[in-house]
C-alpha cells in the first residue's frame, strides 16, 4: 500500500504558536483505519502548525494485533513525517458496537480482570515497536468508579506495570480525567505524587473537565494540573446538566450556547501553557461523516481557534 507525503505549509500562512494541531482517529471509529483517512487528517491539520494524530487502538478499527496493517500504517508514518500518539483500547475484543460500553478497565476489584485489561494494552503498545508513537494515553476506572484506597493501589500498580512496558519502546504514559471520582484533577496529582511518577504526564480532556462543573472547572484543572499537562483533548458537550459526553465539535464552528464550551476562555489558557503542547480533536464517531466532511471541520475548528488567539493577543 502505497503512501502520501506531508503536505507542504505556504510560507504565507500563519502558523498556530501555542498549541501543535491534532485529530484523534476516534472520528472515524466505525471504519477500518487506513492511510487514505489519515490523508484527511493531514489535510485539515498542515496549515496549522505540526501535526498530531492520536491513533484510537480498538481492533475493529486499528487492528494492533494484524502485522500487516501495523506495518501499512508505520510506513504512512513514517513518510509523512507526522507525530503519533496511541489512545489504549476501550473494550476487550473485536466485537464492537457503538452502543456498547467500555469493558476494560485497568483498576477493576477483579485482579483477573485488571491483568486482562494491562495485558490488551500491551498487544496495542507492542505495535510502537514499528509506529513511531510518543505517548500513551490511559483510562484509570469506567464512568461513576469511586476514589478509595484500593482505586489508589490499583492505579499504582497499573501504572507502574505500563509504564514499564512503555519506557523501552520511547512511549510516555499519560492520565485522561474521566466522569469518575478516581481521575478528578486532584486524585490524578495525588496518583502521580504517592507512586513518585515524575515522567509520567496528564492528557487534560477539556470536554471532561466541562462536564464536571463548566468553566470553573476547566479554570481550576488547568490551574492544578499545568506542570502536569502533556496533551489537551478537545470536544464540545452541552455540560454538567445534561451529563451526556457528546464530544462535539467546538460550538463556534457551529451553534454555541451558554451551555457550551467557552473556547475564548479556552484560548486565553492556552497562551499560559507552554509552546507544543499538542491540542488534539477528539470527536464522535458519525455513520455518514466522511473523510472530506472530517477535513473541513477540523479546518474550521482551528481557524476559529487561530481568530481568538490572534484577538487575545491584540487586545
Amino acid at each position: 500500500m502505497t503512501s502520501s507525503p506531508l503536505i507542504k505549509i505556504p510560507s504565507n500562512v500563519v502558523l498556530l504558536v501555542k498549541m501543535q494541531p491534532g485529530l484523534s482517529t476516534h472520528v472515524f471509529l466505525q471504519q477500518r483505519l487506513h492511510p487514505g483517512l489519515l490523508d484527511a487528517i493531514i489535510r485539515g491539520l498542515a496549515p496549522y502548525g505540526s501535526p498530531v494524530i492520536e491513533v484510537f487502538a480498538a481492533r475493529h478499527h486499528f487492528d494492533y494485533t494484524d502485522r500487516s496493517i501495523v506495518r501499512d500504517l508505520a510506513t504512512w508514518f513514517r513518510d509523512a513525517g507526522v507525530q503519533a500518539t496511541l489512545h489504549q483500547p476501550l473494550y476487550m475484543d473485536s466485537q464492537w458496537s457503538r452502543h456498547v460500553s467500555p469493558t476494560l478497565n485497568l483498576i477493576d476489584p477483579e485482579k483477573s480482570r485488571r491483568i486482562d485489561a494491562m495485558d490488551e494494552v500491551k498487544r496495542a503498545l507492542e505495535s510502537a515497536e514499528q509506529i513511531p508513537f510518543t505517548a500513551l494515553t490511559l483510562h484509570l476506572g469506567l464512568k461513576g468508579d469511586p476514589w478509595n484506597l484500593r482505586a489508589l493501589e490499583n492505579s499504582l500498580t497499573a501504572i507502574e506495570h505500563l509504564k514499564a512496558f512503555a519506557h523501552p519502546l520511547g512511549v510516555k504514559i499519560l492520565l485522561e480525567n474521566l466522569q469518575n471520582d478516581v481521575t478528578t484533577p486532584e486524585h490524578l496529582l495525588e496518583i502521580l505524587r504517592v507512586g513518585h511518577f515524575d515522567n509520567v504526564g496528564v492528557a487534560l480532556d477539556l470536554g471532561h473537565a466541562h462536564l464536571s462543573g463548566g468553566t470553573p472547572a476547566i479554570d481550576a484543572a488547568i490551574e492544578l494540573l499545568r506542570p502536569r499537562i502533556a496533551a489537551l483533548h478537545l470536544h464540545d458537550n452541552h455540560g454538567a446538566a445534561h451529563q451526556k459526553d457528546e464530544h462535539l465539535w467546538p460550538a463556534e464552528t457551529s451553534e454555541k450556547t451558554p451551555e457550551t464550551i467557552d473556547w475564548q476562555n479556552i484560548a486565553r489558557h492556552l497562551d499560559t501553557l507552554p509552546a507544543k503542547i499538542p491540542a488534539i480533536l477528539e470527536i464522535t464517531h458519525e455513520l455518514e461523516e466522511t473523510a472530506d466532511a472530517v477535513t473541513r471541520k477540523a479546518s474550521a475548528t482551528f481557524d476559529h481557534q487561530l481568530r481568538l488567539t490572534d484577538q487575545l493577543q491584540s487586545s
